[in-house]
């Protein structure tokens, strides 16, 4: 469990590597260290998804591979309706992710300050930040519960 850096990406052995990448990513990007994460799992247990995002509008939708139900990722619900969503790709062609979504807190509270949504990919490893934005959200746990 440890990231791989090769070329200009990251590369991970299971999904729990995507918390480190997360983290190191924020801290070349924002500065808002996520500290609290959510695996994206099926209601049918599946764990690996497509992954569709616009992150002007803080919009992300996962579609399960398996049983091929749509889920809205935490708040994106409210801003679906003027979303651009557009499907992510790995570099080596897969579409495929296994998912994890970090944020990070304003100090001394619950509320959401910075989301992340990173993924990995089961066919080669790369392991990455798929798409971060400013979020709004009050408790953060009601947040990573809709993941």
């Amino acid at each position: 469990m440890a990231l791989t850096k090769k070329g200009q990406f990251n590369y991970g052995d299971t999904q729990a590597d995507i918390q480190a990448e997360l983290v190191d990513y924020s801290a070349t990007t924002t500065g808002y260290e996520p500290t609290h994460f959510a695996e994206a799992v099926c209601r049918c247990g599946e764990r690996v998804f497509t992954l569709s995002i616009d992150d002007t509008e803080g919009a992300a939708v996962r579609q399960c591979r398996s049983c091929q139900r749509s889920h809205a990722m935490g708040d994106s619900a409210e801003y679906l309706e003027d979303a651009n969503l557009k499907e992510c790709e790995c570099p080596c062609g897969a579409g495929a992710f296994e998912l994890t979504v970090g944020v990070a807190l304003y100090r001394n509270t619950d509320d959401v300050r910075w989301i992340y949504i990173g993924a990995r990919c089961p066919k080669c490893g790369l392991t990455a930040c798929y798409a971060d934005w400013k979020n709004e959200f009050s408790d953060y746990r009601k947040l990573l519960e809709k993941i």
